[in-house]
């Protein structure tokens, strides 16, 4: 994922050694007794592994939930046991471990389930971007870490060799080295070790590449002159990336439409599948080039011609799953029904409030209502200039919205993305930020059902009493934020805490966005309709219980609640009695 402003551009800094896979800690960012399982994501009717990192005390029980419904629970007898969930497919669940005692009831590990045959209905996309030299345990760790944050698929960013000839070596024979083009050496073992681990946890492995790129020895490999874009209409100046040492060339445009390139590309990307065994190819693009020409001289339409190289690439190998990055939304509306298999965007600053990130999900929606989208959305860009960690409270923020819309981040590897370079590991999280994560992404899965399994944003009268001042969407500060959807037979609201934010841009390009101060014991008056049977709040901002049942006060049409906290974000959820809806 490069753009036409920084990309390839970014390299002092950018971390281009190993010191990612030589830093512990960048792999090692569990931290708790977790509990973990065996896969990220299940088929129907396979059984879930699960494992404690440490001997649950006696008596300590488990159950199992979807949304507000306890589905079975167990006396636990060890630290490893399985559970079989139900068979009905693209199901998330809640699995919690916990001791009672005095009448009080403590958590003491959770974890999410994620029950889909198919992985794209609802993407955690990953990344990795270090392929020299590892031993077999220094991926599994890698592979392990995102397992335990249920990512779902992963994108192998800058694995290849020349962008217009992806395999070094050949397709019976693939290299066993070979230096990317920032003169990385990558090497073919690592990759295959990756792909076998990811695969033993149920993850897809895309592998990276620009739809039309070509380095400076492309005519020696098949490229004609003929098939390149032009910054005029004369064929004299060919379109490029320019970049300079360490970098191995510039990169040079090829029409992504023209019918010649896509037979030559099609056979570059068929040598990859004979050499590795991944799952799907992530197209990229640099962004809007302006307007560029073909070799006669004619006006090329760019996203038409994305749209063309997506439905060649899905017409080739309809056995594998495609990406395409519609870079700050350009080729986004061409593409989404093109063969994609799910939205994926690089964001950038030209929409840069939390308020653009619902516009923006919004429209993919409108594109094609049947994918979920996943953001590459780099957080606290200019932060490493003067700090080496993360400020968690402008990443959790982000997530909380993005995760609310029903998206996801791409933002989780070797380490975490901070940045369109994806090897660049300036920043490293603190303990409460990688603690935050897991239970992040643990509601992500557990409550898919509700955050991206449907829905409509929809209008509901939210009101506050006592000192909290809650409002509805767009966010403001010093305001707690309300954001109502309805999800079949259910009326969720989304509380978003901007009481003392400090600004209402996701990037938190210099890490100054505060840690919320807790809101405690909201009460809110809320108009509805329908008669409600039940209600209930989440939040994956508590240490343990992200479920609690609430009390309701009703009458007239209004309801009375009491949201017992919101810190970043807690989700309401109000079950209306069945026969007013459709059921789930």
């Amino acid at each position: 994922m490069r753009t036409l402003i920084a990309g390839l551009l970014f390299v002092a800094g950018c971390g281009c050694s190993n010191k990612a896979a030589n830093n512990p800690n960048v792999i090692n960012m569990m931290v708790g007794n977790s509990l973990f399982t065996d896969k990220a994501r299940y088929a129907p009717n396979e059984a879930v592994a699960f494992t404690l990192e440490h001997t649950a005390p006696a008596g300590s029980k488990v159950r199992y939930r979807h949304l507000g419904a306890i589905l079975a629970e167990e006396t636990l007898t060890g630290k490893s046991w399985t559970w079989t969930p139900p068979a009905t497919d693209f199901k998330g669940y809640l699995a919690e471990v916990y001791q009672e005692a005095a009448g009080k009831e403590k958590i003491i590990a959770t974890v999410a389930v994620d029950v889909s045959s198919d992985w794209t209905r609802f993407p955690r996309y990953g990344f990795l971007s270090e392929y020299g030299v590892k031993t077999v345990a220094e991926t599994n760790a890698v592979i392990e870490y995102l397992n335990r944050h249920h990512i779902n698929s992963i994108q192998y960013y800058d694995w290849l060799f020349d962008h217009h000839k992806p395999l070094a070596g050949t397709a019976s024979a693939p290299a066993a080295s070979w230096p990317d083009l920032i003169n990385r050496t990558n090497f073919r073992t690592t990759i295959d070790n990756y792909i076998a681990a990811a695969k033993s946890r149920n993850m897809a492995s895309m592998f990276y590449d620009l739809c039309y790129g070509a380095l400076q020895n492309a005519a020696a490999d098949g490229v004609a002159e003929s098939w390149y874009l032009f910054k005029d209409n004369a064929h004299t100046n060919k379109d490029k990336h320019d970049l300079s040492s360490p970098f191995r060339s510039s990169i040079y445009v090829a029409n992504p439409a023209n019918g010649e390139w896509l037979d030559y590309f099609s056979g570059r990307i068929a040598e990859v599948y004979a050499g590795y065994d991944f799952d799907g190819f992530h197209i990229d693009q640099l962004g809007n080039r302006g307007t560029v020409y073909d070799y006669s001289g004619n006006t090329v339409d760019m996203p038409e011609g994305f749209a063309a190289f997506v439905q060649r690439m899905s017409t080739d190998f309809p056995q594998k799953r495609h990406a395409f990055n519609a870079v700050g939304g350009y080729g986004k509306q061409q593409t989404a029904n093109a063969g994609v298999d799910f939205i994926y965007s690089e964001l950038w600053g030209d929409t840069p409030s939390y308020a653009d990130l619902k516009t923006l999900t919004e429209e993919n929606l409108r594109y094609n209502s049947a994918l979920n989208c996943v953001y590459a959305a780099y957080m606290n860009y200019d932060l490493g200039k003067t700090k080496s960690t993360f400020n968690t409270s402008g990443i959790l923020m982000t997530d909380a919205v993005m995760f609310a819309l029903g998206a996801s981040h791409i933002e989780l590897g070797e380490h975490i993305l901070n940045n369109e370079y994806f090897p660049n590991d300036n920043l490293q999280p603190d303990n409460t930020l990688k603690a935050a994560l897991i239970r992040y992404y643990d509601f992500l899965v557990a409550y898919q059902n509700i955050l991206r399994d449907g829905g409509t944003f929809n209008m509901l009268n939210v009101a506050s009493s006592g000192k909290t001042n809650v409002v509805a969407w767009p966010p403001q500060t010093g305001k707690i934020i309300s954001l109502p959807k309805k999800v079949g037979n259910k009326q969720v609201i989304h509380l978003f805490n901007f009481a003392n934010a400090a600004h209402l841009q996701w990037r938190d390009v210099n890490g100054t966005q505060p840690e919320p101060q807790m809101q405690q014991n909201v009460s809110l008056q809320i108009n509805v309709s329908q008669p409600v049977a039940k209600a209930w709040v989440a939040t994956p901002d508590k240490e343990g219980k992200m479920y609690e049942e609430v009390v309701l006060n009703a009458g007239d049409g209004n309801l009375t609640v009491t949201v017992p906290a919101i810190k970043y974000w807690t989700m309401l959820v109000l079950e209306f009695v069945a026969n007013d809806f459709l059921e789930e």
